[in-house]
């Protein structure tokens, strides 16, 4: 199920060509976007952005794993990590349904 990546050059073309803005602005626009998206999470806050869905840092506490190879146990640190959840309409539209075909009760 491997599929195209989309880049940075991707979304800033999509920019210049729905946007009308000049290549060079399209670009800045982007990076401006991913920039501050960055910026939030590294501070700790929640990024939500509607019909698309939600980027979160959670804390992830000390805990032992195991080497699958050797079966030695190892401390794991504490860290954080982010997580990302797909609105619902997300969801519909990767799934080729639109919002009237959804049940909330399904």
């Amino acid at each position: 199920m491997a599929g195209k990546t989309v880049t940075r050059a991707d979304l800033s073309e999509a920019v210049y060509h729905q946007v009308g803005l000049s290549r060079t602005e399209s670009a800045a626009l982007v990076e401006t976007v991913l920039s501050e998206i960055c910026t939030c999470l590294a501070s700790g806050e929640t990024v939500k952005l509607s019909s698309f869905g939600s980027f979160v840092v959670r804390s992830k506490g000390k805990r032992v794993g195991r080497n699958p190879k050797t079966g030695v146990e190892v401390a794991i640190e504490p860290r954080q990590v982010m997580v990302f959840k797909p609105s619902n309409v997300l969801k519909a539209k990767i799934n080729g349904l639109n919002g009237a075909d959804r049940h909330d009760d399904d």
